[in-house]
């Protein structure tokens, strides 16, 4: 009795210690959270994560790959699931999986997008072809900004210990060179969730530590197996959006660069160790338009296995104390403060004058978060510059040291493009650039429009001396060439002789100041010789001589221009403001030809002073439909040439519409005019713009010509036009497809159909 009663109280003893020590285990329970990649589709881990917090499931380690990365390691930063849906949903996110910048930030000093070119090529002397293929498709620089804007500062606050997050995290890359994948456990976080999302083509490859890393879906898509050998997991949670089993298709691109590459992964959990949520999703990998929606699929997909996982995790998180803990840890996050810049690994005058553009040496500055994100990318448009990484380092002082990786751009660089049209106005453009840097940054380049309608040859040598607000003196050559013949004709009808030619050459130099990020300063000092070569009659033959006007001189202006359009031509967001003043002295000589009613030959000095107001606003978006205005003022003193159309082309034209820059169009020429219009746009599918663009075109005084030859001007105010144009526009990646419907009432047949690929764009005229 004795005994049996000891083993009662013996066994009754090791289950109540067993029973204790499994409480105390199964209390101590552990959470791992797996993120798979998947692009776009991979926004859905932040679906999961709400409705994981929702019903208070602690989440104790965290892993992920490529898109997962990217969520995994702002909740591990102490971001919210309500707030990394928050970002994932605004404009910054868009814009930089787009690789674009806000209009209002880019710096339009630099800006070189006034020509016709659609595409380029850099290379260096050495390796013309091998090295010059772009890597990606989208502009790292806005990407690798806001990588450091949103994990950088709680990196260097933690030490670049990524077990020193507020949660611990892993994620992973792809070392191509050794074909494994490769855990990060430290170092700069935004870098090492910038290399893990690396996919090839889409965004170019980063070196960390001297090896060239890319997006870690390519050898471990689900990184399960950093979750085993990192972390102590008790239960695995996996979210995962792809499968093996995907098909490539035809007609994506992507896809099946990701097939060629990808090793297939292992996406199965035994069931004792874990639960996978696989959320179904038909977000394109690089659909980001539609994040929401995958959201919505990664939510839901969760609430669906809640009540199941619930059965295997028996700890909760006290949603109060998740609160106070996250907060607190958040506030430990310093804010941006940037006291100091180093740069690597370029030279050190290119040192100098990189650091010149974000916190010169002897600045006492602190840069906060909106100056520093000015001056990063004041530097980052420079031609010279073509890589750029930051990363921060916390100080002894609590400020931050900004670290940046600087790839210079090749030295050379070939651009080509022009336009293509139903119209006999083709034309072909061909620039060659050479840049560097060193005190001050240096630009040569000479450039080709060829055509039957326009040609051109332009040389340029720019000195940009670096500081916070640069100063860019440019010397320049330009020769122009316009035939214009008279005729609407499209699909390569025979056109009329010639009647027009026009032929500039001039030179001068160019000095450009910024004021802020959007506007600039020009003041041009230039001498011009104009040659123009014209019939003053339309029935004219090969024995007629035609009228021949020179005029030469020199030209003061100074320009204001403030630019945050979002295309070079046919925006459709943005603003442009411009006010120019333009002192002209020069000398005409006119010799009259065989169809000129005049006889004599002219010869007098002409001065005067111009001033011309042009603007454009976009200042509604409703959805799928924009409207802005668009206007301009010319004000102009110039005395009247020798005959009636000497003089029309000594005015200023009206031009609003791109196509009346490729016709001679006297009804819309004047000394002094105003003109107001329309921009009216639908998006009716990605890329695809119906564009309805009107203008009241009023002339202060219009020019006559009499019978016996003398002119006059006309009464005030007394003729006005209305002119239009609707166009279906595509935008490729290397420019528009348009076909356009004009109307041009003044005209003999007012109205024509044309179609075109690629910009209307010429070098700047001589005077006007």
């Amino acid at each position: 009795m004795y005994k049996r009663t000891n083993l009662r109280s013996l066994s009754t003893l090791i289950l109540l210690l067993f029973f204790i020590l499994y409480s105390e285990c199964y209390a101590q329970q552990k959470i791992g959270l797996v993120l798979s990649g998947g692009g776009a589709a991979g926004v859905a881990h932040v679906g999961v994560l709400k409705a994981l917090e929702e019903r208070n499931i602690p989440i104790d380690f965290i892993v992920g790959t490529s898109a997962g990365a990217l969520v995994a390691s702002m909740y591990a930063s102490g971001y919210s699931p309500k707030e990394i849906e928050a970002y994932v949903l605004s404009e910054p996110f868009q814009l930089m999986v787009k690789g674009e910048l806000e209009s209002e930030k880019k710096f339009y000093f630099f800006d070189e997008s006034n020509t016709s070119s659609m595409f380029n090529i850099p290379f260096s002397k050495d390796s013309i072809l091998q090295k010059s293929i772009p890597m990606s498709f989208v502009n790292p620089r806005y990407f690798d900004f806001e990588m450091l804007r949103i994990l950088g500062r709680t990196s260097a606050s933690v030490g670049n210990d990524f077990n020193e997050l507020f949660i611990p995290f892993r994620c992973v890359a792809s070392d191509v060179v050794r074909k494994e994948s490769v855990v990060f456990s430290n170092g700069n976080l935004n870098e090492a969730v910038r290399a893990s999302m690396t996919f090839p083509l889409y965004l170019n490859p980063i070196r960390i530590n001297g090896v060239l890393y890319f997006d870690g879906g390519l050898y471990d898509n689900f990184p399960l197996n950093a979750m085993y050998e990192q972390f102590d997991a008790d239960f695995i949670i996996g979210s995962n959006v792809t499968k093996n089993d995907i098909k490539a298709n035809e007609n994506d691109f992507f896809g099946m660069i990701s097939s060629m590459m990808t090793t297939p992964t292992n996406y199965a959990l035994p069931c004792q160790e874990g639960m996978i949520i696989e959320p179904k999703t038909e977000v394109g990998t690089f659909d980001f338009k539609d994040v929401q929606q995958a959201i919505n699929d990664g939510y839901q997909a969760t609430i669906l296995k809640l009540d199941v996982l619930e059965q295997f995790i028996s700890v909760r998180e006290n949603p109060d104390s998740l609160v106070r803990r996250r907060a607190e840890f958040r506030g430990n996050v310093p804010p941006i403060q940037v006291s100091s810049v180093k740069t690597a690994p370029i030279k050190k005058n290119e040192f100098k004058y990189a650091n010149k553009f974000i916190l010169p040496k002897r600045s006492q500055r602190i840069l906060d978060e909106e100056e520093l994100k000015e001056r990063y990318f004041r530097l980052a448009s420079t031609p010279q510059i073509d890589f750029l990484y930051p990363n921060f380092e916390t100080k002894s002082d609590g400020t931050l040291q900004l670290n940046l990786h600087v790839k210079k751009a090749k030295e050379f660089r070939a651009d080509f493009g022009g336009l293509i049209s139903s119209r006999a106005v083709n034309t072909g453009y061909f620039n060659l650039s050479y840049r560097s840097i060193g005190r001050v940054g240096h630009k040569v380049n000479a450039e080709s429009y060829f055509g039957k309608f326009y040609g051109s040859l332009r040389t340029n040598y720019e000195l940009v001396f670096p500081s916070v607000f640069p100063i860019s003196v440019n010397g320049y050559f330009t020769l122009n060439r316009w035939d214009y013949f008279r005729s609407f004709a499209t699909f390569f009808e025979d056109v009329k002789p010639s009647f027009l030619v026009q032929n500039e050459a001039y030179g001068g130099i160019k000095l450009k100041l910024p004021l802020g990020n959007n506007a600039r300063w020009t003041f041009d000092a230039r001498y011009f010789s104009l040659e123009d070569d014209y019939y003053q009659s339309s029935q004219f033959t090969n024995k007629d001589t035609a009228d021949f006007t020179r005029f030469y001189g020199t030209s003061l202006s100074l320009e204001y221009t403030k630019n945050s359009l979002n295309k070079k031509q046919f925006a459709t967001e943005g603003h442009f403001f411009q006010v120019k003043a333009r002192y002209v002295n020069g000398f005409e000589r006119t010799v009259p030809g065989t169809t000129s009613i005049l006889k004599d030959t002219v010869e007098k000095d002409h001065q005067w002073l111009s001033l011309q107001a042009e603007f454009q606003s976009f200042f509604l978006k409703n959805g799928l439909f924009h409207f802005g205005f668009h206007g301009k003022t010319v004000l102009n003193s110039q005395s009247l040439f020798a005959n009636y159309t000497a003089s029309l082309l000594s005015m200023p034209a009206f031009n609003l519409i791109p196509d009346m820059e490729t016709f001679f169009l006297p009804e819309y020429r004047a000394t002094q005019y105003f003109s107001l219009g329309s921009n009216l746009i639908f998006e009716l599918a990605n890329k695809l713009d119906l564009r309805l663009d009107v203008y009241y075109f009023q002339p202060i005084v219009q020019l006559q010509q009499n019978q016996d030859g003398t002119i006059q001007y006309g009464k005030p105010l007394k003729v006005h036009s209305m002119v239009a144009s609707s166009s279906l526009l595509y935008d490729t990646p290397i420019g528009p497809v348009r076909a356009s419907l004009n109307y041009f009432p003044a005209q003999e047949s007012p109205l024509f159909f044309q179609l075109s690929f690629g910009y209307i764009l010429f070098n700047e005229r001589a005077v006007r």
